[in-house]
């Protein structure tokens, strides 16, 4: 009897543990995938609808270059408003080839990650060149 007693513990307390386990697991998943989709400048509810091509957040634009220089550009957004973008020695731009500073021209379309300011300006890291069907 207590042998059988010893047992049925044994059972409870893994079964408790495996689920504490798989709880723990969960909420880790789902608060890494929300810093992620924080860093990228979303919500939930963005990424789920699709999201916004010209959406700032994070450090995200996407428009076409309205003013350049050697160390920023500045991006028209799909909704009007426009973004500044710093350039840095580690900035990446790229293309269907490799790209160089001089590929970005006033009238060119990009998209551009980085690290998001308090100014609510970009320091790129990559900067790509988009293509536009015509």
């Amino acid at each position: 009897m207590k042998k059988l007693l010893i047992i049925g513990i044994a059972v409870i307390v893994s079964g408790g543990a495996f689920y504490g386990g798989m709880k723990y697991a969960e909420n880790k998943a789902l608060s890494d995938r929300q810093q992620r989709i924080q860093q990228f400048g979303g919500s939930r509810t963005e990424f789920r609808n699709g999201g916004s091509g010209n959406r700032i957040g994070g450090g995200f634009a996407s428009g076409e270059i309205i003013a350049k220089d050697n160390k920023s550009l500045t991006v028209k957004l799909q909704d009007g408003g426009s973004k500044i973008i710093f350039l840095s020695d580690s900035t990446e731009i790229t293309k269907s080839a490799e790209g160089a500073l001089s590929d970005l021209e006033i009238g060119k379309n990009i998209s551009v990650n980085g690290a998001a300011n308090s100014d609510g300006s970009v320091t790129a890291q990559i900067i790509q060149l988009k293509q536009l069907a015509k």
